[in-house]
């Protein structure tokens, strides 16, 4: 029997396509720089720098996440109203709001609200002006794993629910045969008990009448 992983490897592994996504954003645009470079060397230094600021920010994002997943209940719930408060103070800023959205997308954590998650990445994805090319890469990486997570949920949710119904159906099937059989056993009781009365009356009535035919002949003799 092969041993089980860690329970600790589930968000790692949920992590693998998000930092995939991000070397593959900073080496895209890495590449496009090379192949069409600015004419100011200092706009191209300081896109550089900007990418270079937001994977540094990504990778410390995706230590937070699994830190977050590994961390005792007290820790968790600091971290996540820590996110919170800055996305409160910050709404509008990308990186605040991506931050928040990943902390409420990992799993592990009594705060996970994948609902909440995916509608901040659906506004991060609908802006991606406010983003580097690193975090837009993780945000819709990220975004389709919360669709796909919600989308199933919804598909098992209507199952069970549909299996209730069929259970409900027939339960109420059962009990309405087992309801038609019970009135049919009290009409069946109902006719045997009235044609036992029929006999007792039909035997009462013979008994009546040779009373009587007996006492009219012991009235007519001398």
């Amino acid at each position: 029997m092969r041993p089980s992983a860690p329970a600790t490897n589930g968000p790692l592994l949920r992590m693998v396509p998000l930092a995939l996504a991000l070397l593959c954003a900073c080496g895209c645009a890495n590449f496009a720089t090379m192949r069409n470079p600015p004419p100011a060397p200092h706009n191209e230094n300081a896109a550089e720098d900007r990418d270079t600021v937001a994977a540094v920010f990504m990778a410390g994002m995706f230590q937070s996440m699994q830190h977050l997943a590994q961390a005792g209940p007290a820790e968790q719930a600091e971290i996540v109203a820590s996110a919170r408060e800055a996305y409160d103070r910050a709404p509008q800023q990308g990186s605040v709001k991506l931050r928040y959205a990943l902390l409420l997308a990992t799993p592990g954590h009594p705060a996970r609200n994948p609902t909440l998650a995916q509608r901040l990445l659906r506004e991060l994805a609908a802006q991606p002006e406010a983003l580097q090319p690193p975090e837009r890469a993780v945000t819709l990486v990220e975004l389709a794993q919360i669709n796909g997570e919600i989308e199933l949920r919804a598909e098992t949710e209507r199952a069970l629910q549909t299996a209730d119904l069929r259970g409900e159906r027939e339960r109420n099937a059962a009990a309405q045969h087992r309801l038609q059989a019970e009135m049919d056993e009290n009409a069946k009781l109902r006719k045997q008990v009235e044609d036992d009365q029929a006999k007792l009356d039909a035997i009462a009535n013979i008994e009546r009448n040779m009373t009587l035919r007996k006492s009219a002949n012991e009235g007519g003799q001398p």
